[in-house]
């Protein structure tokens, strides 16, 4: 049987990559740490996912799968000699960890110039295959380099299924159940592969990918920040119950509105292909199953406005080419009233605008400099927010 790696065994890997995977065939061995999810995948060599929608839910049992603990060096390597595919589904901030245990899996296949192996890196951080090339090269031996160079791929892709964390009922239920929406889209850097393209089950890829990361991050997670940010200031806990907010939901798609514009100029993109995402996503939001929390889409606010991310990125995009980014800049003025109690990063943001003020706390996090057509429409709905918090930007 085909053999297939995922470092991760999370939402991502595990509700999603692994999903795919299998269904393509491969035998699919998780890498990752935590002892009771090991534990159960290699007893009943499966795992549960439910796929959940308003309209019901669907069990599926995923397998033939294994794990393997990261800390097991030799046996992580091995397993990276053995694939014919391999994926990443960490979290940005751990893939310098998991980067020396995939050069000693490189360095093994060098030394018997094994065919083309291609990783399909899913985090989300914005050029994530190249650094993690990077990282991966700097632990690999230098007889080995010219292997790594030639013959291994790490491919960009964009995750846009929606995977929430188990509750911790779900956890004591079963270690490995997951649940997660059905939308079911993989699509891929074609340029960054190396050798012969595998074939899996809702992969795509494509050339020109950039636009795919436009969609990603200034429609899809564009769209839950302005929903998220604007909710909270509601008093709403769920996505969801921001949705059936007809003025959120409003406030919303004319947010979407001004950056699709933008990444249509910018991209040449077709706008009949970003408006029917849009309306796809409007209905995937409302997903009640799902039980996706303001909390985490709002959560950890300063990374989520920094000058390329999901709001300031597109409001940026569609200033560049001439839009008046009202509903951006209000998304972004809301994100900075973000304060739940349990957020680092929150609070972080909290403190800043306390000791600088909004004009210089906008400069140093998102890079939006004062005087200009942004700075002056975030402070203009800062200010309004300011005396409403439920206030929206007039049509």
């Amino acid at each position: 049987m085909k053999s297939a790696v995922i470092f991760g065994g999370g939402n991502i890997g595990r509700g999603f990559i692994g999903q795919l995977f299998s269904e393509s065939g491969y035998e699919v061995t998780f890498v990752d740490v935590v002892e009771d999810l090991l534990k159960a995948m290699n007893t009943n060599h499966s795992y549960k996912l439910q796929t959940v929608s308003n309209q019901g839910v669907k069990e599926y049992t995923i397998g033939p799968v294994k794990a393997i603990n990261s800390n097991d060096k030799d046996a992580v390597a091995a397993a990276i000699d053995g694939a014919e595919i391999c994926a990443t589904a960490l979290g940005a901030n751990v893939l310098k960890y998991v980067a020396p245990n995939v050069a000693l899996g490189v360095a093994l296949r060098a030394k018997r110039n094994a065919a083309p192996l291609n990783f399909i890196i899913c985090e989300n951080l914005h050029g994530a295959a190249k650094i993690f090339r990077g990282m991966v090269e700097t632990s690999t031996p230098d007889e080995a380099k010219d292997y790594l160079a030639n013959k291994i791929g790490f491919v960009s892709t964009v995750i846009g299924r929606m995977v929430p964390a188990p509750t911790a009922e779900m956890r004591a239920q079963d270690p490995t159940l997951i649940k997660v929406e059905p939308y079911k889209e993989l699509p891929v850097a074609k340029d960054e592969f190396v050798g012969e393209i595998p074939e899996i089950v809702a992969m795509t890829p494509y050339d020109n990918f950039e636009i795919f990361t436009a969609r990603k991050l200034y429609v899809h997670n564009c769209g839950h920040a302005l929903m998220s940010y604007v909710g909270y200031q509601r008093g709403y806990e769920m996505g969801y119950e921001a949705m059936a907010d007809k003025e959120v939901r409003a406030f919303m798609l004319a947010g979407l509105r001004e950056s699709v514009d933008g990444i249509c100029a910018e991209f040449n993109a077709d706008s009949k292909w970003l408006y029917a995402h849009v309306d796809d996503l409007l209905e995937r939001f409302t997903n009640k199953m799902l039980g996706d929390t303001i909390f985490r889409l709002g959560r950890d606010p300063m990374r989520k406005l920094a000058a390329e991310d999901r709001l300031v990125g597109a409001a940026n995009l569609a200033c560049k080419h001439g839009g008046k980014p009202v509903h951006l800049a209000w998304g972004i003025a809301a994100a900075l009233y973000f304060d739940p109690a349990d957020d680092p990063s929150a609070a972080k943001l909290q403190e800043m605008l306390k000791e600088k003020g909004a004009e210089a706390t906008i400069k140093e996090v998102a890079g939006i400099e004062p005087g200009s057509v942004l700075s002056k429409l975030v402070l203009d709905a800062y200010a309004k927010l300011a005396q409403n918090r439920k206030a929206l930007p007039a049509d």
